[in-house]
């Protein structure tokens, strides 16, 4: 177990270094000078170069990246003199468009999206594993082939069309819930269950459909195969083979899904943040796309890899306790 948690360690390591390797060449060779952009359209030559030497930009590429990986870890100075401004770790710039700290801005705004991810995925969970769940074992029933129709139109509605639906109906006919807006639990717990509810049920619609849809196949499969057969024939209830025998085959794919899929969102769910109006990492990854906020963009564009890249990694130590096949292929 320790030979594969070191290997795989290894590699989160390399993938990340390759992410900020390619994100960064991205985002300072291909896109407009940021000199330019913090400058000004009516800007000198001058003053241009005078933004280079401050950012270090006027170095070569690869010294800039290292001077960005290392500042991630052990902060960075730009300028000099007089001019020198220190970057704290972990330094991930300053915004061209307000000057503001990038890494004060993430932290500012990961709790809303945090708050986001973890309401939607505890409802799905509940509700698309618990769904599919009793569709496998009443298949063919009415049950299973109401809950399956309600799942394939679930899973068809774009994000933006719901959230857009919910607010008239919800927020503007009914008036039973108020425009969402970013409140701390501590500040005000029924506002801040209101305004996330909307959200969270948006988010939580079309992850449930289809996790009801892949749980329900998972189940089917699990309870054909021949360990069930034989579990059935010793003379177990079905609600304990189904329980003890075909749950942790059949939902051990989910928990790799369900990692992915939660790590993504926390790196911002752009569309329904925006739609909402809450000031999340996803909403100002889109504002920062608008205006061209280079620094902004990249940071967003990192801490959505790390997350990825981390959630696969618990993922792989989940899968690796639930399946023991998992360990003994990476001996």
């Amino acid at each position: 177990m320790a030979r594969y948690l070191a290997g795989r360690l290894a590699w989160v390591v390399l993938i990340l270094f390759l992410v900020c390797l390619f994100t960064f060449i991205i985002f300072f060779t291909l896109q407009p000078d940021p000199a330019v952009m913090i400058c000004g359209k009516t800007c000198t030559q001058e003053r241009i170069n005078q933004i280079h030497a401050v950012l270090g930009l006027d170095k070569p590429l690869l010294t800039q990246f290292f001077a960005f990986l290392f500042g991630i870890f052990a902060g960075r100075d730009y300028g000099e003199g007089a001019n020198l401004v220190h970057c704290g770790a972990p330094c991930l710039g300053y915004s061209f468009q307000t000057g503001q700290s990038v890494w004060d801005m993430v932290v500012e705004r990961l709790p809303v999206s945090a708050t986001v991810a973890i309401g939607a995925a505890v409802l799905w969970l509940l509700i698309g594993v618990t769904a599919g769940l009793v569709s496998a074992v009443k298949e063919g029933t009415w049950w299973d082939r109401a809950a399956m129709g309600l799942a394939l139109g679930g899973s068809s509605i774009p994000n933006y069309v719901l959230a857009l639906a919910l607010q008239y109906v919800l927020v503007v006919q009914l008036q039973v819930l108020p425009f969402p807006r970013a409140v701390t639990f501590g500040d005000d717990p029924v506002v801040w269950f209101q305004s996330y509810l909307m959200p969270w049920v948006v988010l939580a619609t079309v992850y449930a459909c289809l996790y009801a849809r892949l749980t329900r196949a998972n189940v089917i499969d699990t309870l054909a195969e021949n360990f069930m057969r034989t579990a059935r024939s010793k003379g177990l209830s079905p609600a304990l083979t189904l329980r003890r025998h075909a749950l942790r085959p059949a939902l051990t794919p989910i928990a790799t899904i369900f990692g992915m899929d939660f790590a993504a969102l926390l790196g911002g769910a752009l569309i329904t943040e925006t739609v909402f109006g809450l000031n999340g990492v996803g909403k100002m990854a889109a504002d920062s796309i608008y205006k061209n906020d280079q620094p902004v963009i990249m940071a967003v564009t990192l801490l959505a890899a790390f997350f990825v890249v981390v959630g696969n990694l618990v993922v792989d130590i989940v899968y690796a306790r639930l399946d023991p096949r998992v360990r003994i292929a990476a001996k």
